[in-house]
């Protein structure tokens, strides 16, 4: 069985954590309380999940660091290791200093009490974010300083080091999962703007790829807006920019935005005949059942298709929900027929309860609806639920 999640932030990290900011206080001359800080950070630490005990160990730095918040994040930057300048942030805490999820609590501390000296608060998550993303708590400095940190993501958007490059975007992104939502971005999306498109073209795909979850998100609260940034972008666009604006339009292109289709040359209607089959009719929960679509084109030239589909689950009240899936992207040539099969599995997950009935599994076409066939799912299984 998998280590727990939450175990990313046990007690031998605390111990770590503690006797690099031992080491970095007595380099600044200034009081760490060592054996307080790792009494306070443990106690009740391993009954806690994993964004609990990152709350919880910067609790226990606030009692130990000294109270002025310059020789405090002192302290806290003279513990890190050295910093990662590749994509990958594997860094992990050694001799050399702290990195990796220990970290974490570090960008809380910051957040909590940085508010009176804000310049020096957003120069010490810059640094820590090239140990350990500071993209949350980033966020707080967004919400109370919105004028400085808008002023310093343009400027860290030309950052040498490529963590700090992907923190103006995954930093600001109005949804970001775990993050505090940015409501007044959610509004308006406006200032961020400005800052994706310095960032579009950046040479690491690690940055890249935030700046396409950025606008995903912003494609889920204004979709005429993304609409208009991916027309403008897809002109002259490289490569790259287009497999980024692939992965942007995924929530649209799911929906069906016929706008947003186009723009990808996939906003007509299939020519020709599609047939849809399920095996088997009636499974149970666990099982899975297989999607099988024939296609024949009537056209005579290429067809570019997006293929989703829809699952229709069952409600506790007998009513359907809706739930779309990737399915594929192709090029259908003149006269071709074409057989896809893509295995659906209905497992038990912590994120949606199943029920027994009749649920549906619908086919779409470049945002159209084709084919649509039901099948049985006996939700009374001894299975496991899984974490998604």
């Amino acid at each position: 069985m998998p280590e727990p999640f939450k175990n990313l932030l046990g007690p031998d990290l605390v111990e770590a954590l503690a006797f690099h900011l031992a080491r970095s206080a007595r380099a600044q001359k200034v009081k760490f309380g060592q054996k307080a800080f790792v009494r306070l950070a443990t106690n009740g630490l391993e009954q806690l999940e994993l964004k609990a005990r990152c709350e919880h160990i910067a609790d226990a730095l606030a009692v130990a660091l000294p109270p002025d918040f310059a020789q405090a994040t002192a302290v806290l930057l003279g513990a890190l290791a050295p910093q990662a300048t590749t994509d990958d942030l594997s860094l992990r805490t050694s001799d050399s200093g702290v990195a990796g999820f220990i970290v974490w609590p570090l960008t809380v501390y910051v957040a909590r009490h940085g508010g009176a000296d804000p310049k020096r608060a957003l120069a010490s998550l810059r640094e820590m974010t090239m140990r350990f993303s500071s993209e949350f708590a980033i966020r707080t400095f967004l919400t109370d300083h919105p004028k400085l940190t808008f002023s310093t993501l343009a400027r860290w958007a030309r950052d040498p080091n490529v963590h700090v490059r992907r923190l103006v975007s995954e930093g600001s992104r109005p949804r970001l999962p775990w993050g505090k939502r940015l409501d007044a971005l959610v509004a308006d999306p406006s200032p961020t703007l400005p800052l994706l498109e310095a960032l579009r073209d950046d040479p690491s795909e690690y940055v890249r790829r935030s700046v396409a979850n950025h606008l995903n998100d912003i494609a889920k609260d204004h979709p005429v807006l993304f609409a208009e940034i991916l027309e403008s972008w897809m002109h002259d666009a490289s490569v790259d920019r287009k497999r980024l604006l692939a992965h942007a339009s995924r929530t649209l292109v799911k929906s069906g935005d016929p706008r947003v289709l186009r723009a990808f040359g996939a906003h007509r209607a299939l020519e020709g005949r599609v047939g849809l089959t399920l095996t088997p009719e009636r499974i149970r929960l666990g099982e899975t059942v297989t999607l099988r679509l024939d296609l024949v084109s009537a056209s005579s030239a290429p067809q570019k298709l997006v293929i989703d589909y829809v699952v229709h689950h069952v409600r506790a009240n007998g009513t359907r929900s809706p739930k779309t899936f990737k399915g594929w992207t192709l090029s259908l040539g003149a006269g071709e027929s074409r057989s896809l099969e893509r295995q659906h599995a209905i497992r038990p997950i912590t994120t949606r309860r199943y029920y027994s009935g009749t649920h549906e599994i619908e086919c779409r076409i470049n945002g159209q609806s084709l084919a649509r066939l039901p099948f049985d799912l006996d939700a009374h299984a001894n299975a496991s639920p899984r974490k998604t």
